[in-house]
């Protein structure tokens, strides 16, 4: 099997504890990608659809599994991009441990609008990021948008930042595609939601997806990979992205990171008899 790209990275990675959250940075090229996490948990399987009680007993048998609330920066040409907003709880503290304040922020990607991925983009009903322009997928944003959803909160930030506010249609994977913005593509990973979309970050020939809620709960979504979740909004479509975006970055050894992975939330892909396996990145702390 081709060599997995994670471990050809120019990898050093940095952990750093602050409160339940975890900091976790790795090179991508010339990029820099930091994990900020609001905060490691545990799922419980009552949120697993179409999975069986051995399943469970297998993989979850205590009924949980590990899980995550994470937002991702990328640093890559002087840029500060940052993917997800988590809740916002522990958002901002993440970035000063990276000398980052809000106002630094110059681009804002979102992956989809639940709450735990657009709760940092407003602080007191005002703008977090004020000089940062917003990326959504034109589905997501219909989605949310249209008069069966009326999601208040979403349409609360779409107006707060709608000068900043840029809809796009996201590239399909395995297909020519255009990069979003210098070193960032989106890939269309719909399903969880309509509009629910992957970045992929590449520099000098490496690649990171950043895959967003693509999976919950990776310690029966990956041998199992058929299982949904209740939050998805199309199961169905979900867990068919899931086993083609699997099966995809196995083949082409392409690392990933999660939303929802636990720490550290990188990783390498890998095809095991009917599922797959996800080997996290190994970590190393700088002296």
């Amino acid at each position: 099997m081709k060599k997995i790209q994670l471990l050809m990275m120019s990898t050093l990675l940095t952990t750093a504890s602050y409160g339940q959250g975890f900091e976790n940075s790795t090179n991508v090229g010339e990029a820099r990608v930091h994990l900020l996490s609001e905060g490691q948990q545990k799922g419980n399987t009552s949120i697993l659809i179409g999975a069986t009680p051995e399943m469970i007993e297998t993989q979850a048998p205590d009924g949980t599994f590990p899980n995550a609330v994470n937002a991702f920066l990328i640093q890559l040409s002087g840029k500060n991009m940052l993917v997800d907003a988590g809740f916002g709880k522990r958002l901002f503290d993440n970035l000063q441990t990276l000398d980052v304040d809000a106002e630094h922020i110059d681009i804002v990607l979102i992956t989809h609008a639940h709450g735990d991925h657009i709760g940092g983009m407003l602080r007191d009903g005002e703008k977090a990021f004020p000089n940062a322009q917003v990326y959504m997928s034109q589905k997501e944003h219909d989605y949310w948008t249209s008069d069966a959803v009326k999601n208040n909160t979403v349409r609360q930030l779409i107006a707060v930042y709608k000068d900043q506010l840029n809809l796009f249609n996201p590239s399909v994977i395995g297909e020519p595609a255009t990069p979003l913005i210098d070193g960032v593509t989106a890939i269309a990973a719909y399903g969880h939601t309509p509009g629910h979309t992957m970045y992929e970050v590449e520099s000098k020939g490496e690649k990171l997806w950043i895959w967003g809620d693509l999976t919950h709960a990776m310690a029966v979504q990956m041998p199992y990979p058929s299982v949904a979740v209740t939050y998805d909004v199309d199961p169905a479509q979900a867990v068919k992205t899931r086993l083609e975006v699997l099966n995809y970055v196995s083949k082409n050894a392409i690392p990933i990171a999660g939303m929802h992975i636990a720490y550290p939330s990188t990783g390498a892909v890998v095809k095991e008899g009917d599922g797959y396996v996800f080997n996290p990145v190994e970590i190393k702390k700088m002296k």
